[in-house]
């Protein structure tokens, strides 16, 4: 079965981990990557990243001359494009910019064009509902209607899609896996010393933005019930609540149990991870986002969910988005922006060693079986299959 998938995402190396793993699953699978050949993302990465090819056998990455450099719904590809299409003659082509995304309309056409009579294949994150105008309506529906198979990043984003119209198959599951040989549980007592922690501390840890929708200060409210008790809070991260936080924490006398650091590497994040007794992960949905085609924000996925997991670190999630089915038995629930109920769970996990051991065992399972990049690699290609065999 020949592969191509196409996404900004994969300019960055580590996210190529699970296509890695599809090209090894069979001997007849070939998984070509397609990407920018220059990318901006913004925010705290504010230069242009000048992506490389790279051909590890039957995985190959092929940066593709692109327009536009930080638009994700915008990207398209320039004519080298064509090229590459004439010489893999993939079997099924995935884009993953969404429903409105560009790339899809022209890899659409071109499937067409070139006759390579290819499965067509999108990829969203995208769990709101929309309501769309010209020009962005007419390209939804066309890259509906030339759908085989749809792969959605949460529950949500398929029921949209299923509503606006689409009746072909979807598959949900994140478009990252986690690396189970680096999180995994490791003692991290040179770290633990140099921020302070003891071994017998109740550590929280939460990673990620330090932004209103990410429900820090509904964190904080929970915390500062729970002053009189015996916990640390590990934040991780950056963002413009910090001034926030610092003050709150002063003002309640907790300033002392936090521990504020900030975002560091990825592959460092799992050394952090192993210093916590518990994650939180407390996302609260609000609408005040807009953008050209959709209003609000809800918790996508909660990647760092399942990096606890697997590191054999309970979790409590809000139930915001797709946090209750990433975390389904394996983890504490509270409903979001309730800071009560968020104390009680910690509570719970604090009063209850057994609990917090029962939870970790339970989530590491869960992550292993499910969302390890060798088990997405297993299900995204089960998917194609039933699309390719089907008529």
């Amino acid at each position: 079965m020949k592969i191509l998938v196409a996404s900004h995402t994969y300019i960055v190396d580590l996210n190529c981990e699970k296509l890695r793993a599809l090209a090894q699953l069979k001997p007849e699978i070939e998984v070509t990557v397609v990407v920018p050949k220059t990318w901006k993302p913004g925010g705290v990465q504010n230069k242009i990243i000048e992506s490389q090819f790279k051909d590890e056998g039957k995985f190959k990455i092929v940066p593709i001359s692109n327009f536009s450099q930080n638009h994700q719904g915008l990207l398209t590809f320039g004519a080298d494009l064509v090229s590459l299409l004439r010489q893999f003659r993939p079997q099924v082509i995935q884009v993953e910019q969404g429903s409105r995304g560009l790339a899809y309309s022209q890899m659409i056409v071109l499937n067409q064009l070139l006759g390579l009579k290819a499965k067509n294949v999108f990829f969203t994150w995208w769990n709101l509902p929309y309501e769309l105008k010209l020009p962005a309506a007419l390209l939804e529906n066309f890259n509906l209607k030339h759908s085989h198979g749809i792969i959605s990043g949460n529950q949500d984003g398929a029921e949209i899609l299923q509503q606006r119209g689409y009746k072909g198959p979807i598959k949900v599951m994140p478009q990252l896996g986690v690396d189970e040989r680096l999180f995994t549980p490791k003692p991290q007592p040179e770290l633990a010393a140099k921020l302070g922690i003891k071994s017998d501390d109740f550590v929280l840890g939460f990673v990620g933005r330090f932004v209103p929708e990410k429900g820090l200060l509904t964190l904080l409210q929970a915390l500062v019930s729970l002053k009189d008790k015996s916990w640390k809070m590990l934040l991780l991260g950056r963002g413009e609540l910090k001034d926030e936080i610092l003050k709150i924490a002063t003002e309640n006398n907790i300033q002392e149990k936090l521990i504020l650091v900030e975002s560091v590497p990825h592959h460092e994040v799992a050394n952090y991870i192993n210093l916590m007794s518990a994650l939180v992960l407390p996302s609260e949905t609000t609408y005040k986002f807009k953008t050209l085609t959709s209003v609000g924000w809800k918790e996508q996925f909660g990647h760092v969910l399942i990096e606890a997991m697997a590191g054999q670190v309970p979790v409590i999630g809000s139930n915001s988005g797709e946090i209750p089915h990433v975390i389904g038995d394996a983890g504490l629930i509270f409903p979001e922006g309730n800071s009560q109920a968020l104390a009680d769970c910690i509570m719970q996990l604090i009063a209850r060693p057994e609990l917090a051991q029962n939870l970790g065992e339970m989530g590491y399972q869960k992550a292993i079986a499910k969302y390890t990049n060798q088990a997405l690699a297993k299900e995204q290609y089960e998917f194609y299959q039933q699309l390719i065999n089907s008529r």
